[in-house]
């Protein structure tokens, strides 16, 4: 505007075109034509100036001849038609299948000289911006924690199985300080939830005046915006903490906006770095969940002084109410009988807990948290375990088995480096003849058996003794266990302490293959 009230007063001076374009860097047929309607309009140039820049637009961009036009709608006037429908419109685009080219067809139905779609679709824009205004808020150091899951999971691989266990992780932040916390867990569950509350403000060393959670189930019983209604639970662990619990409206993610920007960040400096490795266990992600989140809180703030821990730590944890003597957790029970394997079983997990295998065909009670499960017959604890969530899965402590199942159980889990193992502790010759029952037979249990009768003979006979048949048959053609057996039983090992010199096997020699 500034460049058409040069162009009057140039015009006032009695300015040549040439001239005013040199002044203004404006084309000559824009200035003929700001000239044309500053003449058409009848005013004086000092009238011209006095007009604020709304008033003068309206008079050099709209020429009088072209408002008087039959049929031609003005500009104001088809603005109007549409500025009376945008509050109808913005709530319409609300509803399921409502789109912006639908209610565009219908305007134009309406008002066929209306505006084309792209015009339709800048003012309705323009229109609900006006509703997407945000309000800064100022946060008081230590007031609040606000608390709420990520939608992306992390997970990792079960090394019995080679499944890929996702995991939940829930984030914690400090809006003051963007103090952030996150860890992984089994589920979402309400112990999960309470658990990882539970280590969030253990990780801050203190609690906050309010902590504000997303509004769901395992929260919020019933939603209400004034006055939610949350469960027994979160209501006891309020007590427990001597904190006030808040929930956010339903579908409105920007009352706990820090934690959602916390959610952002965590896919970038947690998520991120880890995407490339492999854990095998929720410690071991959750381990370096840490690592990668004490790098986080350290890194140094780009527009001003010092880093999220610093200015929690000293702002912020001061301030914090001191920590309960211990920590809170939801314990159930339930009771189980005692099946034939020995086992219990979980019915909320589908999980099955060993217990002492003379307690068969007992009822026991079972009292269990988010990390543990214990077991009681009577008054007496008779086993405990950390609770497993993996679907009918079994958790099998060694000591309650009967001791042949112990066996069975030990005998599956040798290899030849076991026996290997066990010979080198006799002497090199049962360590030779071990090896050469190992690579005898390709079916292994039938070599491990073999093996495992040979160790035993030195229960019976002594170390020394099974040592010196050894060495007496280490260069025998073919050696098994009953070889073994036979000299110690007829005691030929002590008959003479030199091996026995076998004829080594010779091309000119026949075998026993000669006379079948």
């Amino acid at each position: 505007m500034h460049q058409i009230r040069r162009i009057i007063e140039l015009h006032h001076q009695g300015r040549r075109i040439r001239e005013m374009v040199r002044l203004t860097g404006i084309s000559r047929n824009t200035i003929r034509e700001y000239l044309r309607r500053i003449e058409a309009s009848g005013l004086g140039h000092q009238q011209l100036l006095d007009h604020s820049d709304e008033t003068l637009i309206e008079i050099v961009s709209t020429d009088p001849v072209e408002k008087g036009q039959k049929g031609r709608i003005l500009e104001a006037d088809r603005f109007a038609q549409l500025e009376r429908r945008l509050e109808r419109y913005s709530s319409e685009l609300k509803r399921r299948g409502v789109t912006r080219q639908l209610l565009w067809e219908e305007y134009r139905q309406d008002h066929p000289q209306g505006y084309g779609y792209t015009q339709f679709c800048g003012h309705l824009k323009k229109y609900l911006l006006r509703d997407d205004a945000v309000m800064h808020f100022t946060h008081i150091p230590g007031e609040q924690l606000q608390m709420d899951f990520a939608g992306d999971k992390l997970g990792y691989v079960d090394i019995q199985t080679g499944e890929w266990i996702a995991c939940e992780v829930l984030v914690g932040v400090m809006p003051y300080s963007n103090f952030t916390y996150a860890i992984a867990l089994d589920s979402q569950k309400q112990e999960q939830v309470i658990a990882g509350f539970v280590k969030n403000v253990k990780y801050l060393g203190g609690v906050p005046l309010s902590v504000k959670w997303d509004n769901m189930r395992q929260v919020v019983k019933r939603a209400d915006r004034y006055e939610p209604v949350f469960t027994e639970a979160l209501e006891y662990l309020s007590q427990h903490y001597n904190t006030t619990i808040l929930a956010a409206r339903v579908r409105k993610p920007r009352d706990k906006a820090s934690v959602e920007k916390a959610v952002d960040i965590a896919y970038k400096r947690l998520y991120a770095p880890l995407r490339d490795r492999v854990f095998h266990s929720l410690e071991q992600l959750n381990e370096a969940l840490h690592q990668e989140l004490e790098k986080l809180n350290s890194r140094p703030f780009k527009a001003k002084p010092g880093c999220r821990r610093s200015v929690f730590e000293t702002e912020e944890k001061p301030l914090l109410k001191e920590l309960p003597s211990s920590d809170y957790l939801i314990k159930k029970v339930t009771e189980s009988k005692v099946q034939r394997n020995y086992h219990v079983i979980v019915g909320e997990d589908r999980h099955q807990y060993s217990v002492p295998y003379t307690l068969i065909g007992k009822r026991l009670k079972i009292i269990y948290t988010s990390e543990t499960v214990e077991i009681y017959d009577g008054l007496s604890r008779v086993a405990i375990h950390r609770r497993s969530y993996k679907k009918n899965g079994y958790t099998t402590l060694a000591q309650h088995r009967p001791e042949k199942h112990s066996h069975q159980v030990q005998q599956k889990a040798w290899d030849g480096e076991y026996f290997e193992r066990q010979a080198a502790l006799v002497g090199p010759a049962t360590l030779k003849v071990i090896s050469r029952i190992l690579q005898s037979n390709v079916f292994y249990e039938q070599t491990y058996n073999s093996c495992l009768g040979i160790l035993r003979l030195a229960n019976q006979y002594s170390n020394s003794r099974l040592e010196a048949a050894c060495r007496r048959i280490e260069f025998a053609p073919l050696v098994n266990y009953g070889m073994v057996k036979n000299i110690l039983k007829k005691h030929l090992d002590k008959e003479i302490t030199e091996p026995i010199q076998f004829t080594p096997p010779h091309e000119q020699i026949r075998g026993p293959q000669a006379y079948q």
